[in-house]
């Protein structure tokens, strides 16, 4: 695919992966549906897939990009690859995150396995940062859909770490773009999905709810963000993205926020509804922070 960069690794994680019970008679699964959507399930071996543009494009900045699915699958090429393939182009590396869904059949804690791994994706990413011209002051993170919330958990909960960090590694994100993201568990905007997936029952108790209703745990170290979503989205409510966004401005974090008319959800880079290439937004946006 032009504008891809250098060939793909996909980079494992964990030697022994935390908070797991091994199951052999579970095994991860991956389908194309009649739209072309590439899914996977029942993830084991979290990995994060490297596309690295040329050294002589690279610009330093990194991305980790986690894929929507509900908590339930994950999105792996129009909310992944393809999103990495457009960052590649602009000079920018790409980490796809395989991460694990919440499944109490081989995860002791499921709220947190997650978060486990996009906290170990960012840490490795940081770690071996000179290995692939990475500044590591320059790593962010994009999530769409329950990615989105993925993505807004890593930025809010970077000093509650569920990984071993010896080396005292950051693990907050420089900055997020978070695409027609879930953010809130409370009863008026949750995607009532991923609530359930990530706190095993629709009556999880109050305490789990409010810790992963991210608007309520954004802080002035929130790293800023960019947000994108749709007035017509019927699986996530566009009160997600405002109600993070007013917690933004509230703490003094810097964030833009790009609300289209119509476009529903899970469009990755191609809002159909429209002309506009709100990719080329978030990416005008990081020139505009020195990111690019």
């Amino acid at each position: 695919m032009p504008g891809m960069g250098r060939a793909q690794t996909s980079i494992p994680l964990y030697e022994v992966v935390p908070n797991a019970i091994p199951r052999q008679d579970i095994v991860e699964k991956w389908d194309t549906t009649a739209t072309g959507r590439v899914l996977v399930r029942y993830v084991q071996q979290p990995s994060i897939t490297a596309y690295l543009p040329p050294p002589e494009n690279a610009n330093g900045t990194a991305v980790l990009i986690c894929p929507g699915g509900g908590y339930s699958y994950l999105v792996m090429n129009q909310e992944g690859s393809e999103v990495a393939a457009a960052f590649v182009k602009a000079g920018v590396a790409a980490f796809v995150l395989k991460y694990r869904l919440p499944n109490a059949k081989i995860m002791n804690d499921i709220s947190i396995g997650p978060l486990q791994d996009a906290q170990r994706a960012l840490q490795l990413i940081r770690e071996r940062a000179g290995e692939w011209h990475i500044n590591p002051n320059r790593v962010g993170v994009a999530g769409f859909s329950a990615g989105g919330h993925l993505a807004a958990t890593l930025s809010t909960h970077f000093n509650r770490p569920q990984i071993e960090n010896p080396s005292r590694t950051s693990l907050r994100p420089d900055f997020s773009i978070l695409v027609y993201p879930v953010i809130s568990f409370g009863d008026s905007l949750s995607h009532k999905g991923s609530r359930r997936a990530l706190l095993g029952s629709d009556t999880a108790n109050q305490a789990a709810v409010r810790l992963y209703t991210n608007e309520l745990q954004v802080s002035k170290d929130t790293p800023p963000a960019f947000l994108l979503h749709s007035s017509d989205d019927r699986v996530v409510p566009v009160g997600n993205s405002i109600a993070y966004y007013q917690h933004l401005m509230q703490e003094g974090v810097k964030a833009a926020m790009h609300i289209y008319t119509s476009g529903g959800h899970g469009y990755g880079l191609r809002n159909k509804s429209n002309k506009d290439d709100w990719f080329q937004r978030c990416l005008n946006w990081m020139e505009a922070n020195k990111w690019l």
